[in-house]
């Protein structure tokens, strides 16, 4: 009996056994190289001649790759939707799309996106590639919150600015366009 005790509590140290995180302590266990956003299969990147030409459907929602426009919309923050077929541009040049979802309108969200938002814009005077950043509202998705990038998507509810701020650094300024 003793011998099985001991064993118990020896291997219940080994797994770490112990109440599950919660919370802020379930964030802090997170592996730094934990995925980031789930990752979908690339469509490619052929370009439509005008917004609303028939084409292939996106696999994700905001899209991810796929049929786009030839140019981008402008870096920046925006209060109006962009069409899909731009942002897919934008992820394309090395861009990273954050999108929010306010039907009841939530100032504090956008107030807070909008921080992130501005401090990486602050950082494009030294590194580039940290122009390349669009926040901008989007309707009807099934979170509050999305993080897009070329082939990935991380949707959430809650703002989390640590993984956002993950998000972008893995993601922000990686060309896509093929070598050919």
């Amino acid at each position: 009996m003793m011998r099985r005790l001991v064993a118990l509590i020896v291997l219940s140290g080994l797994l770490g056994a112990g109440p599950a995180p919660t919370g802020a302590e379930q964030k802090a266990v997170l592996p730094a190289n934990a995925p980031l956003g789930k990752e979908f299969p690339d469509l490619g990147n052929i370009h439509i001649k005008r917004l609303g030409d028939p084409h292939a459907p996106y696999n994700s929602d905001p899209p991810t790759s796929g049929p786009h426009m030839p140019g981008i919309a402008p870096w920046g923050a925006y209060d109006k939707p962009i069409p899909k077929e731009y942002q897919v541009h934008n992820l394309e040049d090395g861009g990273v799309v954050i999108q929010y979802n306010c039907p009841k309108d939530c100032p504090d969200l956008v107030k807070k996106l909008e921080g992130v938002f501005f401090k990486y814009k602050a950082r494009a005077d030294k590194e580039k590639k940290y122009m390349h950043l669009i926040l901008a509202p989007y309707p009807d998705m099934d979170a509050r919150i999305a993080l897009t990038a070329w082939t990935r998507l991380d949707k959430f509810n809650d703002f989390d600015e640590a993984r956002i701020d993950r998000f972008i650094e893995a993601y922000i300024g990686i060309d896509h366009h093929s070598k050919k």
